[in-house]
């Protein structure tokens, strides 16, 4: 039989200990700045599938291998617009946007 461990806490419980409940303006500021982070890595991790430098997704894109190094490094966020163009012309994919309520 498992027991639960009384000094561990799930990730869910740390943030409301310290960011607050959702709905809260510094838990949302965690939430959307993990969500930039997430865009940030998931496009890194397709332009390496691709096989594909900074420089070279920048040129493709039409923009600059600062602007994407920034985009994956989360210093920067990006427009939709922006990254669809990242997506369909620098990597010949296709974006897509997905609401949950």
């Amino acid at each position: 039989m498992k027991t639960k461990n009384k000094n561990l806490t799930t990730l869910e419980e740390f943030k409301e200990q310290h960011y607050g409940k959702i709905g809260t303006p510094k838990r949302d500021e965690l939430e959307a700045g993990y969500e930039n982070f997430k865009i940030g890595v998931l496009l890194q991790e397709a332009r390496l599938q691709k096989g594909m430098t900074q420089e070279e997704l920048a040129l493709k894109a039409g923009t600059t291998k600062s602007y994407i190094s920034k985009i994956e490094n989360n210093v920067k966020e990006v427009k939709f617009s922006t990254l669809q163009k990242i997506v369909e012309l620098g990597l010949g994919g296709h974006l897509e946007l997905s609401i949950k309520l």
